[in-house]
């Protein structure tokens, strides 16, 4: 099937419940024959992911800057686990590396992941599907500013209509198989 790159928090001060989506999330991926793509962290939601997809029978791939191994935040239980020199050629790894991209909740780190693979979707230099899990509302105020931005036309619509949405990982993973070419 396809390499999902999932973008969520690595918070080790996060609620529970964030967790446990992360790991179920994971589990959803191995189940349904997906390779995980993260950030190859072992802490926080990227953690809990990781470990959701392989107690489900899934591969994992990992991509970390040295700087993050150095603080001992590596997932060595990866599948693979690539080491990069810094967060962009992070960022640009996990690009090459995937099909396909999916949000969960998370802060500054998982914003710039986002913003970063929607940015060079709208540049034309990747077609890959994108979908941001909006749980329980958590994303609901960036999007009503984001939808400003295309009403006030710093963004155009069709750039906006790159990023799908959906409120439940099962929802968000049809979505992604759905546009999977």
């Amino acid at each position: 099937m396809a390499a999902i790159c999932v973008f969520c928090a690595s918070s080790r001060t996060l609620d529970r419940r964030w967790l446990e989506l992360a790991a179920e999330t994971g589990a959803e991926l191995a189940r349904r024959g997906h390779t995980l793509v993260s950030g190859g962290g072992c802490v926080g939601m990227m953690g809990a992911l990781a470990d959701g997809a392989r107690a489900a029978g899934g591969r994992t791939v990992g991509v970390i800057p040295q700087a993050l191994v150095d603080l001992e935040v590596a997932d060595l239980a990866s599948d693979e686990l690539l080491v990069t020199d810094g967060m962009a050629s992070r960022k640009t790894l996990m690009v090459d590396k995937s099909d396909a991209f999916l949000t969960l909740p998370g802060g500054l780190g998982t914003l710039d992941e986002l913003f970063e693979v929607w940015t060079t979707a709208t540049l034309a230099l990747h077609a890959k599907p994108m979908v941001l899990v909006d749980i329980d509302g958590f994303y609901r105020p960036l999007l009503d500013w984001l939808a400003t931005l295309a009403d006030q036309t710093f963004l155009k619509p069709a750039g906006l209509d790159l990023l799908l949405v959906a409120d439940t990982v099962p929802a968000a993973l049809d979505l992604l198989e759905s546009h999977l070419t």
